[in-house]
């Protein structure tokens, strides 16, 4: 059924009237932030292992990604989707949870929302993980809308906005809670991919990363302020000077110090999840599992959690 923007903002201002809004609990809590108490979880994302693999499918190196990110003392791994749509997994991942006493917080996701015609398949797939990720009792599912390659239409906009709607009841069915992830071209243009989805639904959580916001021309604490009660979940990586992309958190340009400022600002309680990358050709000077390390250790150091 294709929603008018009056249905939605019907629909979402019923939700926030009820005060749902900021209400849905995460029951993975398990650090205490040093300077004001507040819970934070810390975990990491396979991006990093995912970039060397043909399709992004992390499932062939599971066991690798578990051993790293335990070494690395992180609370918990979002997972990539790809081994959540396939239920053979779904022992796998428990079995690994089990040795290495690292829960999944999650799964990243992202497909291309603002395309009806892809609608069908893309719930298709995304019961599948949602099935799957509630197995292994992740907890959250964070979401890239997709790039249309140009500024979305009130059509577009509209078609991205009501999938979300569909794809949150069925997550909230399973007692996972999604949140927006951006990459840069929903904050590109004065952020007007998130902008307008947000006026089709106020209340959905955000999930930013700080480094996607500072190529797409948005300042991550003035964004961090601004979506304070929205912010459930957030990435963290480093760039240098150069804005390229440092090996590990603690090696680049980014002021970590004022970021950690605004979210003790904003009372944040949710999801730190550290997901390296490198540029195109980088080679690397260290294991990953040292770079997840010295990540790790300057989130505790910089940051508090």
């Amino acid at each position: 059924m294709k929603f008018s923007r009056r249905s939605f903002l019907c629909c979402t201002g019923s939700i926030l009237g009820s005060g749902i809004l900021g209400s849905f609990s995460f029951e993975f809590r398990k650090k205490r932030d040093s300077v004001s108490n507040q819970i934070v979880t810390v975990g990491a994302h396979p991006w990093i292992y995912a970039a060397q693999l043909p399709g992004y499918d992390i499932t062939p190196v599971l066991e690798t990604i578990f051993q790293d990110m335990k070494h690395a003392h992180f609370d918990g791994i979002e997972l990539m989707h790809h081994p959540l749509m396939d239920s053979r997994q779904v022992n796998l991942l428990k079995d690994l949870i089990d040795k290495y006493g690292l829960p999944v917080m999650g799964t990243s996701y992202g497909a291309n929302m603002w395309d009806r015609a892809q609608h069908s398949s893309i719930l298709k797939d995304v019961r599948i993980i949602l099935d799957n990720l509630a197995l292994v009792s992740g907890r959250t599912m964070g979401i890239s809308v997709g790039n249309a390659e140009s500024i979305k239409t009130g059509d577009q906009l509209d078609a991205q906005a009501e999938l979300l709607v569909e794809i949150r009841k069925m997550a909230r069915d399973r007692n996972i809670e999604i949140n927006l992830h951006n990459h840069t071209y929903e904050v590109e243009n004065e952020m007007h991919d998130l902008r307008g989805t947000l006026r089709r639904i106020p209340d959905i959580f955000l999930g930013p990363d700080i480094n996607w916001l500072s190529r797409g021309g948005v300042d991550p604490v003035r964004f961090i302020i601004e979506f304070g009660k929205q912010i459930v979940f957030m990435h963290l990586r480093d760039e240098d000077q150069n804005g390229k992309w440092s090996e590990s958190l603690g090696e680049g340009n980014t002021d970590f110090n004022a970021v950690a400022k605004a979210l003790r600002k904003i009372d944040f309680q949710g999801d730190l999840v550290v997901e390296l990358a490198h540029e195109s050709g980088f080679k690397p000077t260290r294991p990953i599992r040292e770079s997840l390390s010295m990540s790790r250790e300057y989130v505790k150091k910089v940051m508090g959690y």
